[in-house]
C-alpha cells in the first residue's frame, strides 16, 4: 500500500525543450511535448492526465516558455475540459535549464499552498504505464518528502541503454524501498551501460523528482546560494505579474540566472537526496527508435504510421503525415516524412539525428524552427509557396480570433477570404470581407484581421517585398498580450 501523505502534493510539469533528436516532427516553435504519438494523444496530454491522477492538492502547474503558452493552454484545455482551470502556468522569458525553473516554481508554490507542500516535478515528454502505478510510487515518493527528503526516481533497467543517465544506488533505507545516492553518471557507452546492468546497482536517471518547497529551496541557497538568490531577486521583481491564469517572470532578472539543470545544482551535492527504484514502464520518448517502438510490427519486422507501401524490407520504421511513402529492399531505416522535411537515417543512428538539426541551425533554414503550418493564438498559418520577394500563405483564424495591431516595413499583403467573413482594420479604417472578396495592405500601414463570425475564417495572403522574413513585424496592441507596454 502506498503511504498517506497529509501535505499537499502539487505536480511541477517542465514543458519545452527542442527535442531535436525527434527532427522533423519536433522543432523549435513546436516541439517534443506537443508532438502527436501513434495513438492520436501528445505526450504533454498524456503528462497532465498522470499529474492530475498524482497529485492531492486539486491543482497543477506547468512551467514553459513564454512562447508555448497558448498552444500549451490549448493542449490542457483538451486533456482535462472542464477541469482546465485547476492547472497554472509559469512563463519563462528564456530558458535557464531545471534548476531556475524548478526554483521558480518552489518560490509559486510556497506562496499558494505554504513551504510545506511538496512539490512532484515531472518532465512533459515521458510516457509512464499502468499510471496505477506511478501513483503509488507518487505517494511513497512524497511521504519520504514530508520527511525532508529530496526523492528522485530511479528506473529499473531493462537494458544496456545508452541513451540515459545512470544513477548508482547505495544501501537500503531503512523501513523502505528508498536507497541512498552513490553517483549520478552521463549517458555511458555500450561496454559501461553493459557493466552497469550486471551490476544490479544501477538505476535509469528518470529526471523525476519529489520533495517539499522549502526543502528544496533550502538546498539550492546551501549549495548554489548565487542562483539562490537570483531566482529570489526576480520572484519579488516578478511581483505585480503573479497570479492566474499565468505568472510571466521578470525578463530581465530571469535572464541573468545561471542555466544549470536541478542534478549539478542541487541533487548531486545535497546529502538529503534518496532514489527510489521504481518498476512502472517507462519511456522518455528520446528518439526515433522510441516511437518506433509505440508501433506494433507487421510482417518482417516492420513497423508503419500513416500511408506507405512496403516491399521487401526488414526492420523498418515509416511514418508520413499526409503523402503516401514507398520503401524497396531497406533493412533497419527510419523514414520519417513531413510536408516540408524527410528524415532517411540508419536505425544505429538515432541518436545523430540532433547533428542534422545543429547543421540546418548553422546554416539559418528554418526548417530547425519552424514547421510549415505555425500555431498562433489566433489559429494556423501555412506556407504554401515562396519564392525571391513572395510567400503565399492559408490563414485560419478562429471564431473570435483576431491578429495582432501590426505594420510591416518591407512587404504588402494581398488578402483573399475563402470562406468565412473577415473584419479588416488598414490605418483608420474598418471594413468587411466578405468570402469571394479581397483587399490589398500596402506596406508600413497599421493592420489587424479578426474574425467576428461563428465559424472558422480562411484567407489567402499573398505577400510582395524584397523581405519576408517573420521578424519584420511592428505590433502595437494585441489581445493576446504580445505586445509589452
Amino acid at each position: 500500500m502506498a503511504a498517506e501523505v497529509p501535505v499537499p502534493i502539487v505536480p511541477v510539469i517542465l514543458s519545452g525543450g527542442a527535442g531535436t533528436r525527434l527532427w522533423p516532427v519536433s522543432r523549435e516553435g513546436h516541439p517534443k511535448p506537443f508532438m502527436k504519438l501513434p495513438d492520436g494523444h501528445t505526450l504533454l496530454g498524456r503528462t497532465v492526465e498522470r499529474a492530475m491522477a498524482a497529485g492531492t492538492a486539486g491543482r497543477l502547474m506547468l512551467v514553459t516558455n513564454r512562447d508555448y503558452y497558448f498552444v500549451s493552454k490549448d493542449e490542457v484545455g483538451a486533456t482535462l475540459g472542464a477541469d482546465a482551470n485547476k492547472a497554472s502556468y509559469l512563463l519563462e522569458p528564456v530558458g535557464r535549464n531545471t534548476a531556475a525553473a524548478i526554483a521558480a516554481a518552489a518560490h509559486a508554490i510556497t506562496e499558494e499552498f505554504g513551504p510545506q507542500a511538496v512539490m512532484l516535478v515531472l518532465p512533459a515528454d515521458h510516457l509512464i504505464e499502468p499510471v496505477e502505478d506511478f501513483v503509488r510510487a507518487t505517494r511513497d515518493a512524497a511521504a519520504l518528502a514530508a520527511q525532508g527528503k529530496l526523492v528522485t526516481f530511479g528506473i529499473q533497467p531493462r537494458s544496456p541503454e545508452t541513451g540515459y543517465g545512470y544513477i548508482e544506488a547505495g544501501g537500503a533505507m531503512r523501513g523502505g524501498a528508498a536507497r541512498e545516492v552513490v553517483r549520478f553518471v552521463e549517458k555511458p557507452d555500450t561496454e559501461t551501460a553493459k557493466a552497469y546492468v550486471a551490476s544490479g546497482n544501477f538505476l535509469w536517471n528518470s529526471g523525476m523528482f519529489c520533495m517539499r518547497a522549502s526543502v528544496l529551496l533550502e538546498e539550492l541557497a546551501l549549495h548554489r546560494p548565487q542562483l539562490a538568490q537570483a531566482v529570489a531577486h526576480c520572484w519579488k521583481e516578478t511581483g505585480a505579474q503573479r497570479g492566474a491564469p499565468f505568472t510571466e517572470l521578470a525578463s530581465e532578472p530571469f535572464s541573468a540566472v545561471e542555466s544549470i539543470s536541478i542534478d549539478y545544482a542541487v541533487m548531486e551535492p545535497s546529502k538529503r537526496l534518496v532514489v527510489l527504484p521504481v518498476h512502472f514502464g517507462w519511456n522518455d520518448i528520446g528518439s526515433w527508435s522510441a516511437i518506433a517502438g509505440l508501433v506494433a510490427p507487421g510482417a518482417d519486422g516492420n513497423r508503419v504510421h500513416g500511408d506507405a507501401v512496403v516491399l521487401d524490407c526488414e526492420d523498418c520504421f515509416i511514418s508520413s503525415e499526409d503523402r503516401m511513402v514507398a520503401a524497396v529492399g531497406l533493412r533497419g531505416v527510419l523514414v520519417v516524412d513531413t510536408p516540408d522535411a524527410l528524415l532517411v537515417a540508419d536505425a544505429g543512428s538515432a541518436q545523430r539525428v540532433k547533428d542534422v538539426v545543429a547543421h540546418l541551425k548553422k546554416r539559418g533554414h528554418e526548417s530547425y524552427r519552424l514547421h510549415r503550418t505555425v500555431t498562433r493564438p489566433w489559429g494556423t498559418y501555412t506556407v504554401l509557396e515562396g519564392g525571391p520577394g513572395y510567400k503565399i500563405k492559408r490563414i485560419d483564424v478562429r471564431p473570435g480570433g483576431a491578429l495582432s495591431l501590426q505594420m510591416h516595413r518591407h512587404r504588402s499583403e494581398h488578402w483573399v477570404v475563402v470562406s468565412g467573413t473577415a473584419k479588416v482594420q488598414c490605418d483608420e479604417r474598418e471594413f468587411l470581407v466578405l468570402t469571394n472578396q479581397s483587399t490589398y495592405i500596402p506596406a508600413g500601414k497599421k493592420h489587424r484581421v479578426e474574425n467576428p463570425g461563428e465559424r472558422d475564417l480562411v484567407m489567402i495572403e499573398v505577400q510582395s517585398g524584397d523581405y519576408l522574413g517573420e521578424d519584420d513585424i511592428v505590433r502595437f496592441s494585441d489581445i493576446y498580450g504580445r505586445v509589452t507596454a
